[in-house]
């Protein structure tokens, strides 16, 4: 295809709605770090995991056993808030991701609102990353959220795919088009700003391999698909497909 990677396109697993099912029937399992270690042994390059403020799905005690046992990187994401800050700053996980969060949400809706919260933001992140965190901010592909973000030296942007993956399996086919080429604007334009480019949110085998085209891009965080189709392949083989698709897609 003639493009430049800048290095291996590294697949983060969210293990968040493993959780989901094991709070369902408010018992102990399935138990999200047994599916990560899994997801460990099949090929994972990183484990993703969001503790909520209501905990809905993730708890205090999964961190602390993730942190225990993971080999990969731990990707912990979360709000803005002074308690997950403290949280995050106790247990100094590699990667601190700052997302949107509303009580009333499903998953999580749109990108962080980093240009009209710049301020608190670059005082809140400053000493996650003195504790050594790399600062990952999921926000829009929108070029006002990108150039805050590199303002307040965030380390990393995830570019919110949900608005593509969305209309893509809608079949609004134009859409998902037009969406895909803001997600490649925006990896170039996140990454001549300095920033590491991830992408997150609703991707699934049929959406994957466009987004890992884009050679700025250097990982991918899956969750909610992955642990549907593990119900029907098993979730090391359900892993093992997307890393495959993923690899066909840099190496095509």
């Amino acid at each position: 295809m003639g493009q430049e990677y800048l290095g291996k396109l590294r697949l983060g697993i969210n293990i968040d709605h493993v959780a989901t099912v094991r709070n369902a029937r408010g018992g102990s399992y399935p138990e999200p770090l047994r599916a990560a270690k899994l997801a460990e042994d099949a090929g994972a390059d990183g484990i993703t995991a969001h503790l909520r403020e209501d905990r809905r799905h993730i708890s205090d005690a999964d961190i602390d056993g993730l942190m225990e046992v993971l080999k990969v990187p731990l990707n912990f994401e979360m709000a803005a808030t002074p308690e997950m800050q403290a949280i995050a700053l106790r247990h100094k996980p590699h990667a601190v991701c700052i997302v949107p969060e509303k009580r009333e949400e499903l998953t999580t809706e749109g990108g962080l609102e980093v240009a009209r919260e710049e301020n608190r933001l670059a005082h809140f992140i400053a000493p996650i990353r003195e504790a050594g965190c790399r600062v990952s901010l999921f926000v829009a592909t929108d070029k006002r959220q990108i150039d805050a973000a590199s303002r307040i030296d965030a380390n990393i942007v995830e570019l919110h795919a949900g608005p593509y993956c969305d209309a893509f399996s809608e079949g609004y086919f134009d859409v998902a088009d037009a969406e895909l080429a803001k997600l490649r604007d925006m990896s170039a334009y996140a990454h001549a700003l300095g920033l590491e480019v991830h992408a997150g949110h609703g991707i699934t085998y049929d959406t994957v391999k466009p987004i890992a085209e884009f050679p700025e891009v250097v990982e991918l965080n899956i969750g909610h698909f992955l642990i549907g189709e593990a119900i029907f392949l098993g979730l090391q083989p359900a892993i093992q497909k997307m890393r495959e698709l993923m690899d066909e897609a840099r190496n095509g």
